[in-house]
């Protein structure tokens, strides 16, 4: 089947948005599907080999870029063209392309992974839940779902609307080294080793990051990821108290993440109560379903992650170890028994593999089309 995606995420572009949207349409191409993916005009224009690299793909879909003066003539161009492919189904990010999408008769899908924000935003939502035609909605977090319905209503019928945390690619995840081979192959200190993947932003947990690797001076600690100037920031400031024992990558090609997290003997999720997003809003610390949760669990390690309800939805205390957001001297506690027993880490590290299982990408799509179009390619 033809399906067109339309994304407004930069490609590329390390910002989460970014790389979900190519994973997700990357599942639809694994089915077997014709994929278009639609997105804004960049500076940059790779060709597919560079994009697998920068985000770890193997089935070729087609990427095409759409010019526009403005973010709104980008939604409307969009759907024009979508419309010109004649698909048999338009699957979408942005709520404007949604709506736009139903108008021109389209079946449409609608990826929603935070409430409708700004002045707009609730109107448009409003607007597609009152369109006619044929449409569905997949939510990435029971906590959204509930959300969406206690503020706008429940309208479609159960079987369209779907919940589908994200996922990960598990064949990358396979054969992974143990972490001593890991950090030989990527040349990294051989300590036992502190491990957090993601952006810099604010929310995210660098300061307790920061603070953990000053109570474990005999352990390594690892951020993988951040913008160039976040890195610089953080440097510095670690530099500042004097803390040798942290290192800051940088922002790693997507098809790298794998191994450098197989080089962690635990992987942290230290988010706060507020977690700061590229886009700079939203309602990510209630409705999350953070990528690297998932590629945490493939990865089959001890996981520390702050205790948060919409993680429940994921994690348990048979595949981690919660810890309150923002205490330092728990994460402390909690890291100093984890390495301290190895058997409660293998133990962890095994059912947190197990349960990656049940969130491949593919599956993932394949469950999202399901009794809504043909997963089979026509």
């Amino acid at each position: 089947m033809k399906i067109v995606a339309i994304s407004a995420s930069q490609v590329p572009s390390s910002a989460a948005n970014s790389i979900q949207a190519l994973k997700a349409v990357h599942a639809l191409a694994q089915l077997g599907h014709d994929v278009t993916l639609l997105v804004p005009q960049s500076s940059a224009r790779p060709g597919w080999d560079d994009l697998a690299s920068f985000y770890g793909l193997r089935t070729p879909f087609q990427v095409e870029t759409l010019p526009g003066a403005s973010r709104r003539l980008f939604f409307l161009l969009a759907v024009r063209r979508a419309a010109r492919l004649n698909p048999g189904l338009l699957y979408v990010w942005p709520l404007q392309s949604a709506v736009l999408g139903l108008l021109h008769g389209l079946p449409v899908l609608l990826e929603m992974h935070d409430l409708p924000s700004g002045r707009v935003g609730p109107f448009w939502y409003r607007y597609f839940r009152d369109a006619k035609g044929r449409k569905r909605i997949t939510v990435i977090t029971r906590a959204l779902k509930n959300a969406l319905d206690d503020r706008y209503g429940s309208f479609l019928r159960p079987q369209d609307v779907i919940l589908a945390p994200n996922g990960v690619d598990l064949e990358r995840f396979a054969d992974l080294p143990d972490p001593p081979t890991a950090r030989r192959i990527l040349a990294l200190p051989s300590a036992v080793t502190v491990a957090c993947a993601g952006h810099l932003y604010a929310g995210r947990g660098a300061e307790l990051f920061l603070e953990l690797a000053k109570q474990f001076p005999v352990a390594q600690f690892l951020w993988v990821g951040g913008k160039p100037a976040d890195v610089e920031t953080w440097q510095a400031r670690a530099a500042a108290q004097g803390v040798s024992n942290l290192i800051f990558t940088g922002f790693i090609h997507n098809a790298q993440l794998p191994l450098y997290q197989a080089a962690a003997d635990v992987l942290l999720m230290p988010y706060g109560r507020e977690i700061g997003i590229s886009s700079g809003g939203g309602h990510s610390a209630q409705v999350s379903s953070p990528m690297k949760m998932f590629e945490y669990l493939a990865t089959g390690r001890a996981i520390l992650a702050s205790d948060l309800p919409v993680f429940h939805e994921v994690l348990n205390e048979r595949n981690c170890v919660f810890c309150a957001p923002d205490e330092v001297g728990q994460w402390a506690d909690a890291l100093r028994a984890l390495l301290g027993d190895p058997q409660r880490c293998a133990d962890l590290a095994s059912q947190a593999r197990a349960d990656a299982a049940n969130y491949a990408w593919v599956e993932r799509a394949r469950r999202i089309l399901a009794g809504f179009v043909e997963n089979d390619p026509q």
